[in-house]
């Protein structure tokens, strides 16, 4: 009789199925499904998102963080379920607008694990001249064999003493 190791046995067990029909294209590739993690959340005032969309990309156990500054000026982080953010935030983004856009990335995978370091720039509004903040989202993402999924996002916004490095910013147009 042949025994799966621990971790094998695990991972068997979390297997999560087939991705729903609408949404076989995001999960292909770890591009795909950071493509689709943007375009899910962006959109105009009073547009629904496809939360559908949203909760297809995550394992039930994901984790949304955010790491900011609270009201004292400590650093806090606060925890989402991919659920708690489409209620607690998706009324927000479509009630007031809300578009983020990727401005550069730096991925690594190894096999079935993908981290990607992703910066972005938000707006109320895509036709906006200035963005309301920047920041860099940090994805992890996992391959059941079959499909990518989520299985964490964590982003700090720039402030005062936190500037975006050089290196995760888009290259300078050629001459400047």
């Amino acid at each position: 009789m042949t025994t799966l190791p621990l971790v094998a046995l695990t991972l068997v067990l979390y297997a999560q199925g087939p991705t729903p029909a609408p949404y076989v294209n995001d999960s292909k590739t770890v591009d795909s499904m950071v493509k689709a993690l943007y375009e899910v959340i962006s959109g105009p005032a009073g547009k629904k998102r496809d939360w559908d969309r949203f909760r297809a990309m995550f394992v039930p156990e994901s984790r949304m963080t955010v790491s900011a500054l609270n009201s004292t000026g400590k650093m806090v982080r606060i925890n989402l379920t991919p659920e708690e953010y489409v209620t607690r935030i998706g009324p927000q983004v479509e009630r007031d607008g809300f578009f983020e856009k990727e401005l550069n990335r730096r991925a690594e995978q190894f096999t079935e694990i993908a981290h990607v370091f992703s910066t972005y720039e938000t707006k109320r509004a895509e036709s906006d001249e200035k963005p309301l903040a920047r920041g860099i989202n940090s994805i992890q993402l996992w391959n059941d064999g079959t499909r990518w999924y989520i299985l964490t996002v964590y982003w700090q916004a720039e402030g005062p003493g936190r500037q975006i490095p050089i290196k995760y910013l888009p290259d300078p147009p050629s001459g400047q």
